[in-house]
């Protein structure tokens, strides 16, 4: 059986953390920034810890090499 490969998309957008979680940048920061709430937009600087399930079953399917 072939060697897995790693997502490549999936690569350039999420990182692995020590602890195994799955750190991903905020959603809807590219466009139409004028019509949401300054708070929001100072919500969504930085990066999110995904939750449990969606991290376990990225790492599985685009992440294969990123387990230990």
């Amino acid at each position: 059986m072939p060697k897995m490969k790693t997502h490549s998309g999936a690569k350039k957008r999420f990182k692995l953390t020590a602890s195994g979680k799955v750190k991903a940048s905020q959603a809807g920061k590219q466009h139409f920034m004028r019509r949401r709430t300054k708070a929001q937009l100072r919500n969504q600087r930085g990066t999110t810890i995904l939750g449990d399930e969606d991290a376990k079953r990225l790492v599985k399917i685009f992440l294969p090499n990123g387990t230990n």
